[in-house]
């Protein structure tokens, strides 16, 4: 098979380039992806929280390729940049003028020893999953007391908020049923801090503060042992690294997560322990294959791995991908805008909005956005959902 662009992965960054481009008059275009289901995975904070069921974030992936656009439903095993070429687990060998590489991310629980084994207990769970996030929403209901653990690793990872949301909203769970004061809550997170935009990293502290969590920063979570309960990081001192344990009751952890394995071990992939896809952060073009665009969780952009990103790289990559097609020089620029919505308890909600300055981006006018709000929490629940589901899959926003 051969097709002018070939599309490999369809999330929200396949799903969103392939319909612009179609719009756009495109009509020779290839989607790589097996999903039976499309997930609106944003949501899965409020499935975790207990506030909408797993069935509300998904719909199935055939109603989502926009028409006109080849679905080879099968998975990508292989990326030959020197060939062109894409490879899929059943055998076919689909050639490219141009490649779109947006397959997401891969959750890797092995890193971390004893964490998979964790999960499949009873104490431990994540919002990383379609499988757990209902399992959050379990487990802290369940919780009357104890020491509650939630954790993120300082590598990269996509929506690096969400377990500080996790925490928040359990927070607000157990504040309202009289089951904060017995709960030892502490948050670990292997960065340097609360938030990396100061502006906002004021208001988080403050929720933090509320809710009296414990915070360790520069702790990295190194093992689990879930039949002691009990989790272990490292840090690092004037001397090397030193491990300390904490117990657990409940646990909650981010899991570290790196480029798939098909593009890791590709030319396309970065060297290294996580093998994101290097790219120029402004054109998002492959640093050595220029035929070659990479955007969304895959790619090495330095800024948060979030759909709000993927909102703004998709046209950009859009333009940038029809130039290349007819010769030109690809000139749209993403400006590594991104958007955290934490929400901090039911009703409330702070958006965060930033860019590669790691200043302030706000698009809303005339709302602060820098504080905790209702109407935020509003645009969470239904405002986000919606206009994903019917605008940006269909390229129209």
């Amino acid at each position: 098979m051969h097709h002018r662009v070939v599309i490999v992965g369809g999330g929200s960054a396949g799903i969103s380039v392939a319909a612009r481009l179609n719009r756009a008059g495109e009509d020779d275009i290839a989607l790589v992806d097996p999903a039976t289901w499309h997930y609106y995975q944003p949501l899965w904070t409020l499935v975790g929280a207990g506030v909408v069921p797993i069935e509300t974030s998904r719909r199935r992936q055939a109603g989502l390729v926009p028409r006109g656009v080849a679905w080879v439903r099968d998975a990508a095993t292989d990326l030959d940049p020197d060939r062109r070429t894409v490879v899929t687990a059943g055998g076919a060998r689909i050639r490219y003028d141009v490649l779109v590489c947006c397959p997401g991310l891969e959750l890797a629980f092995e890193l971390v020893p004893g964490l998979a084994e964790a999960m499949a207990g009873p104490a431990a769970t994540t919002n990383y999953t379609a499988a757990h996030a209902p399992k959050t929403a379990e487990l802290v209901r369940r919780f009357r007391g104890g020491r509650a653990l939630f954790c993120a690793p300082g590598s990269p990872i996509k929506c690096p908020g969400a377990p500080q949301k996790a925490a928040y909203m359990a927070c607000d769970h157990w504040q309202r049923r009289g089951v904060l004061d017995d709960a030892e809550v502490t948050y670990a997170t292997g960065a340097g801090g609360i938030f990396g935009v100061p502006e906002f990293a004021r208001v988080l502290e403050d929720v933090v503060e509320r809710y009296g969590i414990a915070t360790r920063f520069s702790s990295e979570l190194v093992e689990v042992d879930p039949d002691r309960r009990t989790a272990s990081f490292e840090t690092a001192g004037p001397t090397g690294k030193v491990r300390t344990s904490l117990d657990y009751d409940l646990l909650w952890a981010a899991p570290p997560q790196r480029a798939p394995g098909f593009v890791r071990g590709s030319p396309l992939g970065s060297a290294g322990e996580y093998g994101w896809v290097p790219v120029d952060p402004h054109t998002l073009q492959h640093v050595s294959y220029p035929e070659v665009f990479a955007l969304g969780d895959v790619c090495d952009a330095p800024t948060s791995k979030t759909g709000a990103a993927v909102r703004r790289q998709a046209p950009v990559v859009t333009r940038n991908v029809l130039a290349a097609l007819s010769g030109r020089e690809p000139l749209a620029r993403y400006d590594g805008y991104a958007a955290c919505p934490f929400t901090t308890a039911r009703g409330k909600m702070v958006l965060a909005e930033f860019d590669y300055s790691l200043s302030p981006h706000p698009t809303l006018p005339f709302i602060d956005t820098q504080r905790e709000r209702f109407d935020m929490w509003l645009l969470k629940r239904y405002g986000l959902p919606a206009f994903y589901w019917n605008l940006m899959l269909r390229g129209l926003g």
